[in-house]
């Protein structure tokens, strides 16, 4: 088992469940919710999420020893973070505390068919200047994991050549606020080990219209890259292999939310442990189907005890 850190993003959510005001038309709106008005929900789940305390919760069930770092605020947003954090056994020691700001909250308007709307104060979560990279080298880990920074690249570049010293290796999924930065984020690229982005994140990136061109122009940078493609499955590229993934199972979405993180660190917690490329990618997929069955992203996280059966994959060139 390895040491992984979690760097980015901690949340408490909160979400707002209804079948009939939060029904969707053809054009992909909510229906209309007449200003005002007062809505009966059906029922409210509370949960915590945030991709990096996500992440950590898949590579924690996979008996690896984990560590997150990220920003709360002590209120009782930040104590059902910790709580949550504790309840997996992952290292909170790292946690820093922002003063006069809150904990980062998001309300999720779910509808039946599973997709939803986030509205997000993201607060104290998004403080990443209060990360000290320097911590890393108390815990020298084996993988340093990152989501988001909200495009904070000067932290992000002080994480990479920090755990890079420690030759500790890079798994990064990067949000929209870094992709606003694309020549700062090529730059970062060649510390990233394996790189993880769904289809419109990579076209951001790079110049390609199919999963296949976009993937091997990702690998100029990168030695293992993964472009996730929705319902139409993913690619992934290593050093030696290009394999195009289907989807694990074709289960009804009961909570989109946390899918992608989801993927990315199941595909860590397995190759981390010694799996092979292609059975990291299988967890991944699994890992993820079982995640939008259920509601929240840290519910339907597997562990690496679960028996897992074959899914379309196929090794391309």
């Amino acid at each position: 088992m390895a040491r992984i850190v979690t760097a980015g993003a901690a949340l408490q959510d909160v979400f707002l469940i209804d079948h009939d005001d939060f029904g969707t038309n053809k054009r992909g709106y909510f229906n209309q919710i007449e200003l005002g008005s007062k809505i009966d929900i059906d029922r409210v789940h509370f949960s915590t999420g945030g991709g990096a305390t996500n992440a950590a919760t898949t590579f924690a069930r996979s008996g690896h020893e984990t560590i997150f770092m990220g920003c709360i605020a002590n209120d009782p947003a930040g104590e059902a973070v910790i709580a949550a954090l504790d309840r997996e056994g992952i290292d909170s020691s790292y946690v820093s505390y922002a003063k006069n700001i809150h904990t980062g909250y998001s309300v999720i308007l779910l509808t039946p068919s599973g997709e939803r709307t986030i509205m997000t104060c993201r607060g104290a979560s998004a403080k990443f200047d209060h990360l000290n990279p320097e911590d890393l080298e108390s815990i020298y880990p084996d993988w340093l994991y990152v989501s988001t920074m909200r495009g904070n690249m000067n932290m992000l570049d002080q994480l990479f050549t920090r755990a890079k010293s420690l030759n500790a290796k890079i798994m990064f999924n990067p949000g929209n606020l870094e992709l606003e930065h694309q020549k700062q984020l090529l730059g970062l690229l060649p510390d990233v080990d394996v790189l993880l982005v769904n289809k419109k994140e990579a076209q951001k990136i790079v110049q390609g219209s199919s999963l296949s061109e976009l993937a091997h122009r990702l690998h100029n940078y990168c030695s293992h890259v993964i472009i996730t493609d929705g319902n139409q499955g993913a690619i992934a590229i290593s050093p030696d292999l290009v394999y195009r993934l289907g989807l694990y199972e074709d289960v009804p979405v009961k909570d989109a939310t946390g899918a992608g993180d989801a993927f990315g660190s199941g595909f860590l917690a397995a190759f981390a442990a010694g799996k092979s490329f292609k059975d990291s990618l299988i967890f991944a997929s699994a890992n993820s189907t079982s995640v939008v069955q259920y509601i929240g992203g840290k519910s339907g996280i597997i562990s690496n005890k679960v028996k897992l059966h074959n899914m379309p994959i196929q090794e391309v060139r």
